[in-house]
């Protein structure tokens, strides 16, 4: 769809392109106020509550008065308990100082990349790659560079083949593991691989816990020239709550730093104190939540097989399927919101993450086995009605 925009309008905002799966949730929105009952399957929200240590730990926050500016990259008690996460899981040491706490990934993402990226800077991507990836780039003059990956090596960069795309200005790699939007996990030995090349790595572990087969690893167990975006949302539940951090090489902490002072501040006191009773008494819960999503991830699976889709490489992380469609429609855009329209079940259209993902759906599996299986019996439906079964 075309925009037009008053020429008044920046260049930046002109040409920021839109985050689709919005366009999908909010037609459905739409469809509900009218009486519709839809399946929510595109969106990338866990569907639990948060747990309740963690709720606990931000009321008596709150109640104690923590309702002002922190320190600008956040309380220590925070930062040194991710020191021993760190360490604990990953074999990795840190100092608190490495890290900055931000309101949710997305300010990491501007910290790191105005941080290590000038104008015309190249950075590496997959395509497909998580939507705002290159938005975010843009956002800094810097250039994204799109790599082809293969449906069967589950869409992640093959390493001796990333030299191909190197240019004097690639200055960054960004690697995501488990990957949005295909729930596929980097080995090891292509971490390795890839942190051997030479340009710095921005690793967005976002899903680091969401793991069902296999290891999820932390770039930094491989090189410390490396940039860590986490943070609570996915793996915590606790996406309204806007809390991410990154962790960064010493050099870069103190400018990084100073644009946190500049742009955002601090984040949110009572909120950080939420985060470290996730970290240290959220175990139990988490488990359960993971158990699950296990258990809808096999199910979703064997459902979507069924229905003829195939899924070359299972996902084994997150919570998305990401199936080839191309056998329905070459438009991802139009077949969303048909069967957005006739099954009433949201999935998101590939092409929100980018032209290697034209073809492609993105379910979603952050919901119940109940809206699961009748989401399959309305796509079953859907496509004997297309005259596909």
């Amino acid at each position: 769809m075309k925009e037009t925009f008053d020429p008044a309008v920046s260049r930046r905002a002109r040409e920021i392109t839109p985050f689709l799966v919005m366009d999908i949730l909010e037609r459905a929105k739409e469809l509900e106020r009218a009486g519709e009952h839809v399946i929510h399957l595109e969106i990338g929200e866990p569907d639990f509550p948060t747990p309740e240590v963690v709720k606990e730990a931000a009321f008596r926050a709150m109640a104690a008065g923590e309702t002002q500016y922190t320190h600008s990259q956040g309380l220590i008690e925070l930062r040194e308990v991710l020191c021993r996460h760190y360490l604990e899981k990953y074999g990795v040491s840190l100092t608190p100082e490495q890290f900055i706490i931000t309101s949710g990934t997305s300010p990491a993402m501007v910290l790191i990349f105005a941080g290590l990226l000038d104008a015309g800077d190249e950075v590496l991507l997959t395509d497909p790659h998580y939507a705002c990836y290159p938005n975010f780039l843009l956002l800094v003059d810097a250039v994204p560079r799109y790599v082809p990956v293969r449906e069967e090596e589950g869409f992640q960069f093959n390493p001796p083949e990333l030299v191909k795309y190197f240019s004097p200005r690639t200055k960054a790699i960004i690697i995501n593991s488990p990957a949005n939007p295909t729930g596929t996990l980097l080995s090891a030995e292509r971490m390795r691989q890839i942190a051997d090349l030479g340009p710095y790595i921005v690793s967005d572990e976002i899903y680091h816990g969401l793991v069902y087969e296999g290891k999820e690893h932390s770039i930094l167990e491989f090189t410390d020239r490396a940039f860590v975006i986490n943070g609570f949302s996915k793996l915590y539940a606790m996406t309204g709550w806007r809390l991410g951090y990154l962790i960064a090489p010493p050099q870069f902490v103190r400018p990084l730093q100073k644009l946190m002072q500049n742009f955002f501040i601090s984040a949110n006191p009572f909120v950080q104190r939420a985060g470290i009773a996730a970290l240290t008494q959220a175990g139990p819960d988490i488990e359960r939540m993971r158990t699950t999503y296990d258990q809808r991830r096999r199910f979703l699976l064997a459902g979507l097989e069924k229905l003829g889709f195939r899924i070359k490489v299972p996902p084994t992380g997150a919570f998305y399927v990401f199936v080839n469609a191309r056998h329905l429609s070459s438009d991802s855009y139009a077949l969303a919101f048909d069967i957005l329209e006739k099954a009433k079940v949201g999935v998101t259209p590939g092409i929100d993450f980018g032209a290697g993902g034209e073809g492609f759906l993105r379910f979603s599996y952050a919901n119940s086995l109940e809206n699961l299986a009748e989401a399959l019996s309305r796509l079953e439906r859907y496509l004997s009605e297309c005259g596909v079964r």
